[in-house]
């Protein structure tokens, strides 16, 4: 990628307590088409931060176009947590403690080292249906990363609106 702006956090969609790695992911995404894993960075149950598609190759975690008119993928950061689903397989925040900080130290560090002007979950990358102006959780295509990634980092950045 040659401009990197954006940090999109997504989870994997498996259910709390099931420990997978980034290689588990990256055998999942190429079993679906992909030439490898999706995202840049995989944050495991214990916290530990593992690297995944390099940043020097547009990423494969959302399709969908931001602002820019450009899809996500060509300017942004994927961060997915291991988890997202409770034991009924119902979407659930099911990240650990150590998920968590790990999470808050990485979106840090990559706001030092990239010109980040937009935090998003997945979710918030659903179009605005209404035309409202924001992306209500009846227009979310998914529920990822099931947790607000706004609220939770609100002090990251400034709250700003960005329109065409």
């Amino acid at each position: 990628m040659t401009t990197i702006d954006t940090i999109i956090i997504h989870c994997s969609a498996t259910k709390a307590g099931q420990d997978l790695r980034a290689k588990d992911i990256d055998r999942m995404h190429r079993a679906r088409g992909f030439n490898q894993i999706g995202y840049n960075f995989v944050i495991d149950l214990d916290g530990t931060v593992e690297s995944g598609r390099p940043l020097s190759i547009d990423g494969a975690h959302c399709n969908t176009k931001g602002f820019s008119g450009l899809s996500y993928n060509k300017h942004s950061i994927g961060i997915c947590y291991i988890g997202g689903l409770d034991t009924n397989g119902k979407p659930a925040d099911t990240r650990t403690e150590a998920q968590k900080k790990a999470l808050r130290n990485l979106v840090v560090k990559l706001c030092k080292e990239y010109p980040i002007i937009e935090l998003l979950g997945h979710r918030d990358t659903s179009p605005d249906l209404d035309g409202s102006g924001e992306v209500e959780p009846s227009e979310y295509i998914k529920v990822c990363p099931c947790f607000d990634v706004r609220s939770e980092f609100c002090n990251f950045l400034r709250n700003i609106v960005i329109r065409p």
